[in-house]
């Protein structure tokens, strides 16, 4: 039976990883990508790209009547977490909204399941781990817009019968990532300051806790789940349980760069002090056999950064901030 799937965010980081799983599986995969964060040379060429965007919700219902998708994996958002307080309006057209366009050409057109990336920050700022029993309280419109969707996905499902999987992933990182990005990939953007001969710098005093995933533990089983019958209508925290400060990553990462340690710290910025979560439900469904260790990812997320051309001096600041009140001053 022809299996075919539509990736949005496909260009992106996560995406294109995914994309590249769901052809070896033997998927027809059809890309969905406006560009605004991914790279036209992340695409497999064995799909087809779409350009264009999840907020027209038009455009989205004639790509849908177009092709005889199967499955829907949704990735496509603008992930910067810090700068969502800043760009809300923004935050919730790309996050939420254009999600709401892709869930209602799903239930019109009887997708068989619907795969959405959700986030690690549903969970706010809480004791960690967080388990998938633990109740969502995010803190910032990034984390809001993720749970929404999460929520209404559990409502299609009651109401219409939409199979779903849900993931929270968390500070995922390796090739392909986008380290022209000054808002979020802390990895990408140290990986990037010791390109362009600029201190790592640090908000606080880099204490922060996080769990840093590289890509290949993530994106294989995002893109099986679907033939896995216990994912079915459930939430899974995916991701690394290595915990390390913003401070220790930074040393890593210079290690793996072969660059001399230089931090700058800078003022801190309102964000969860400890983010990482349980994976007992993960480890449960997926039964996977190994991780990849900071230091062998860092080292091959390192290998890729270093063919790259891309500098700190071609990124360009955000066009299109809504409130600069309490912006940090680095943004």
């Amino acid at each position: 039976m022809k299996i075919s799937s539509l990736v949005t965010g496909g260009a992106g980081f996560i995406g294109s990883h995914l994309v590249n799983h769901l052809i070896d599986f033997g998927h027809d995969v059809v890309v969905l990508d406006d560009l605004s964060g991914g790279q036209k040379e992340n695409i497999n060429s064995k799909a087809s790209f779409v350009i264009g965007s999840i907020t027209d919700s038009e455009f989205v219902n004639q790509l849908f009547k177009k092709h005889d998708f199967t499955y829907v994996y949704h990735l496509a958002a603008y992930a910067a977490e810090g700068l969502s307080p800043f760009v809300r309006r923004f935050n919730y057209d790309n996050n939420l909204v254009g999600s709401i366009n892709l869930i209602n050409a799903s239930v019109n057109n009887e997708i068989k399941c619907f795969v959405f990336t959700s986030s690690i920050a549903v969970y706010g700022d809480q004791e960690p781990p967080m388990s998938e029993d633990t109740q969502p309280n995010p803190i910032d419109p990034y984390g809001i817009a993720k749970y929404a969707v999460e929520l209404d996905l559990v409502n299609a499902h009651e109401m219409f019968g939409l199979d779903y999987i849900i993931f929270r992933p968390h500070n995922v990182y390796g090739p392909n990532q986008n380290i022209m990005d000054r808002y979020r990939n802390v990895v990408g953007i140290f990986m990037n300051q010791i390109l362009s001969d600029q201190p790592l710098t640090i908000f606080g005093d880099g204490e922060q806790k996080r769990a840093f995933t590289y890509i290949n533990d993530v994106a294989p089983y995002i893109a099986n789940a679907v033939n896995t019958t216990e994912a079915i209508n459930q939430i899974i925290n995916i991701g690394s349980d290595q915990i390390y400060s913003v401070k220790e990553l930074a040393i890593k990462v210079s290690q793996s760069m072969n660059s001399e340690l230089n931090i700058v710290n800078l003022k801190e910025r309102k964000e969860v002090v400890e983010v990482y979560s349980d994976h007992e439900k993960f480890k449960r469904i997926f039964k996977p056999d190994k991780y990849t260790s900071l230091e062998d990812g860092l080292s091959k997320m390192a290998d890729w950064v270093k063919q790259q051309s891309r500098t700190v001096e071609k990124i360009k600041y955000f066009e299109g901030i809504e409130i600069k009140k309490n912006l940090p001053d680095s943004w």
